[in-house]
């Protein structure tokens, strides 16, 4: 009972956490991507320390706690994704979702071999399967697409930042509920990246009922349901969670064909195929 609602948790966390890229292709038609990240980062951060005042028994953070939540938010929020809007802008959408899958590896091999836990024959089988998915369902896209090395590197150093800031936030012992954690990690990882979006603003802030919905949708069931979900499964079980993020490119490609019209071929089924077995097989005997 206890793995099959860790598994209902984790598509669930997918879920919601791909659509971020279907909301986020919309808003930044009409915004820059930075600036669309701060308003979601300070619409999200102060909803979730408002409902942290109101609903639960608030405390602010202690010197250390305050020190912890500032590194977790420059990994987690400044850093991944300062990183990964200026590898967007220079590789194709379908190496951008493939980098994704590189999340669970790394943070497998920080698991295994930096912070000695053991890594079990059904995990490796399991990433080998969610990879093999996940190269799959973007092969197609990588002969008409374009790259530059930095681009690349852009990217494979956000989801290092990622797989830092979450193995960080699993390894650190919390007195904060997790509404608080999110709501200041939020916050702060949002203000820590201001100085960069003022930089890299190049037009006027003009706000339309298309970027509102993403800025809404962006805040609150991505960085607040589908991260509360998150900071749940890492705090269980990091290794076994990461997992779940082989879900998001294929949960990503699902979104783009019904709501951008992306087409869904038979590369992306066999790929989705193949990341729910892979998926399926690291969850048991864990």
């Amino acid at each position: 009972m206890k793995d099959l609602k860790f598994l209902v948790l984790g598509v669930l966390f997918a879920f919601f956490w791909s659509s971020a890229s279907v909301a986020a292709k919309i808003g930044i038609k009409f915004m820059e991507p930075l600036v669309l990240f701060q308003f979601r980062f300070l619409l999200a951060g102060i909803s979730l320390l408002v409902y942290h005042i109101v609903f639960e028994k608030f405390q602010m953070p202690k010197k250390q706690e305050w020190i912890a939540l500032s590194v977790f938010g420059f990994f987690n929020i400044t850093l991944y994704l300062s990183l990964f809007v200026l590898g967007i802008n220079e590789v194709a959408s379908g190496i951008g979702s493939l980098s994704t899958a590189l999340t669970p590896v790394l943070m497998t091999m920080i698991s295994g071999f930096y912070l000695g836990k053991k890594i079990k024959t059904n995990q490796i089988v399991g990433l080998i399967l969610g990879m093999f998915g996940v190269g799959l369902a973007v092969w197609p896209l990588l002969f008409n697409s374009h790259a530059t090395y930095r681009g690349i590197l852009f990217l494979i150093l956000s989801m290092l930042s990622y797989s830092v800031g979450s193995i960080y936030f699993s390894e650190k012992k919390w007195n904060l509920s997790r509404i608080a954690i999110n709501g200041w990690q939020v916050l702060l990882g949002g203000l820590f990246m201001l100085p960069l979006s003022i930089f890299l603003n190049q037009k006027p802030i003009v706000f339309s009922w298309q970027s509102g919905l993403s800025i809404l949708w962006l805040a609150f069931p991505v960085s607040i349901l589908a991260v509360n979900l998150w900071l749940r499964l890492v705090k269980l079980n990091t290794v076994k969670a990461s997992f779940f993020l082989f879900l998001c490119p294929i949960f990503g490609f699902i979104f783009s064909s019904v709501l951008l019209h992306e087409p869904f071929t038979i590369h992306t089924l066999t790929g989705l195929i193949s990341v729910i077995s892979g998926l399926y097989i690291s969850q048991k005997n864990i």
